[in-house]
């Protein structure tokens, strides 16, 4: 169905934004809404900020313009016509696609919202939206999967909310080449496979990120604001449940009767995995 009532706040008044990006460093951002009005409107503003926008209708097309340009970002309505925006995320997420996928949505539950997740995709924008919200979440993604611009010699480094480095691969996580192990807990992150002494563990891909970012700082307590940044690419607020609600499934993979837990809570402070 379309979402026409839901449009985004008019764009004429939004100033660029400062990231804006030299005409040799544009990104590109595939577009798929299926109300005219909004994707006329979003591609104009967004091309006005400085990306190189392919615009479609459907999600049909979306897959089709995916698979033959290979963007840096998709913005993707949730419902459309014949192949929704979940249904996409899907797709590309089983073919091994990892582009940064950010859904338009008038879905404002919470179980809409990590359904659309466990799909695949990596943040929403619930409309009405102001485009200024877009830009920022679309910078918070491209610096989440490295796809930013940094300065000639730089290497994108990520960061905490208050600014400070985020520490990775701490002594205590032993680094096998590209594997990580923690005790019997075995992660191979170029394979998206972990186990847990000889058994497999089936995570989502967001199960399986979190675990990963636990495991490269183990023995470190992640703050929830940290642990928001680096999986989702920004903070869900001190009222989302959607961390522990992870944590949780994780838990319930991982631990078994006889076997120490490895996540631990720090109560008001966020999360830690390590050996007790």
């Amino acid at each position: 169905m379309p979402e026409s009532a839901h449009g985004p706040e008019p764009v004429s008044g939004s100033a660029p934004g400062p990231e804006r990006a030299p005409e040799s460093a544009r990104h590109t951002v595939l577009l798929a809404e299926d109300d005219r009005a909004i994707r006329h409107a979003l591609e104009r503003a967004l091309t006005l900020e400085g990306y190189d926008v392919t615009a479609v209708a459907d999600g049909v097309e979306a897959l089709a313009q995916a698979h033959r340009g290979r963007p840096d970002v998709l913005v993707l309505d949730v419902m459309m016509p014949g192949i929704d925006g979940l249904q996409v995320c899907r797709v590309l997420r089983a073919e091994g696609d990892r582009t940064p996928i950010l859904m338009l949505t008038a879905r404002v539950e919470t179980a809409d919202r990590i359904a659309g997740l466990d799909a695949g995709a990596d943040d929403y924008v619930v409309k009405p939206f102001d485009v200024d919200e877009v830009f920022a979440r679309l910078r918070a993604l491209l610096r989440r999967t490295g796809t930013g611009t940094p300065q000639p010699g730089q290497q994108p480094q990520p960061l905490a909310p208050d600014g400070r480095p985020v520490p990775e691969a701490p002594a205590r996580a032993v680094h096998d080449g590209q594997v990580v192990t923690v005790g019997d807990l075995r992660i191979d992150p170029p394979a998206r496979r972990a186990w847990r002494g000889t058994r497999e563990l089936e995570l989502t891909r967001t199960e399986f990120d979190l675990l990963e970012l636990l495991a490269r700082n183990t023995g470190i307590v992640l703050d929830h604001s940290t642990i928001y940044d680096r999986i989702w690419g920004y903070d869900f607020g001190p009222g989302s449940k959607n961390l522990a609600v992870y944590v949780g499934y994780l838990r319930r993979k991982m631990d078994e009767p006889g076997l120490p837990p490895l996540i631990h809570t720090v109560r008001g402070v966020g999360y830690v995995l390590r050996e007790d």
